[in-house]
């Protein structure tokens, strides 16, 4: 089981609809996921379609994490029926085959622990809860854009952290601020746990301003700049609002999207080791 945080420091920059999009992806792909919605405003559980009755939110396992029982209290995304449905009726050998994606459903109770002076035991938290994940290959946790408590306890539990960026002079900075963090982090509290990439998000291939930031990413991070780039996608507000997979929503524009998402995934998931995390925390020094 691989646990990979979605994080950025600034927000508005597409983090979790590049965690919805990397989930659809994990869908489509077969691979048992589930999704930690840390985020108090809960974006996340509203764009995976989840419909929780009698089960815990996020934060009140957080709260007594030991007696939590995760299995008990996700909840399975509303894409799960979807993805069924069109692969019966496709004819696809998937269409009878089982689809994991459940949601550990956020709520503004995390909101409680999202400060900046969480000691070691809190941080173990969610590494707690997660002891009791089963069978999932993948986790992603949806973090909110901040470096308070809830990042850091993501970060704590995580095995990889993948940040999320706008081609802008702002969400580059903040960017290059988020992998000092993440090494000061990593010396202090969690040693295994390293970058797995640059998500670009929202880019305008039209933009000589985005053109410009991109290879300036690419000079700053190097390989940790994950491919492919996202695009600016029109209707993606759409798309969240019903409470649609990118994979399952018609017309070209969505399919080529969710072949990105597929393409980046795999890219996501790919060790790259630590050497290239003192690689960029070396260039970031000089």
């Amino acid at each position: 089981m691989q646990v990979v945080s979605i994080s950025s420091l600034k927000g508005g920059v597409g983090k979790t609809s590049v965690t919805s999009g990397l989930a659809s992806a994990a869908l489509a792909a077969g691979i048992p996921t589930l999704v930690v919605d840390l985020d108090p405003h809960a974006d996340a559980s509203t764009a995976l379609g989840v419909s929780p009755d009698d089960q815990l939110d996020i934060g009140r396992m957080l709260r007594s994490p030991r007696r939590a029982h995760l299995a008990d209290n996700v909840v399975a995304s509303g894409w799960v029926g979807q993805a069924r449905a069109n692969g019966a009726a496709s004819g696809s050998a998937n269409g009878s085959a089982p689809h994991v994606l459940d949601v550990a459903v956020g709520s503004a109770y995390t909101g409680i622990y999202d400060r900046p002076d969480l000691g070691r035991r809190d941080l173990r938290r969610l590494s707690t809860v997660l002891a009791g994940a089963g069978d999932y290959e993948l986790v992603l946790v949806d973090c909110p854009p901040s470096l308070n408590g809830l990042t850091r306890m993501a970060w704590s539990a995580s095995d990889k952290v993948a940040l999320v960026a706008e081609p802008g002079l702002f969400s580059v900075a903040g960017t290059e601020r988020t992998m000092r963090a993440i090494q000061l982090f990593r010396q202090e509290f969690a040693p295994k746990l390293s970058p797995a990439g640059i998500v670009a998000n929202r880019v305008r291939s039209g933009s000589a301003e985005h053109a410009f930031r991109l290879a300036e990413m690419e000079s700053m991070f190097g390989e940790l700049l994950l491919t492919p780039h996202i695009p600016e996608q029109a209707n993606w507000q759409q798309i969240q609002g019903a409470a649609h997979s990118i994979h399952h929503w018609p017309g070209d524009s969505a399919k080529n999207a969710a072949g990105l998402f597929d393409a980046l995934l795999q890219n996501l998931l790919h060790p790259r080791g630590l050497a290239a995390a003192g690689a960029v925390r070396d260039r970031s020094q000089r």
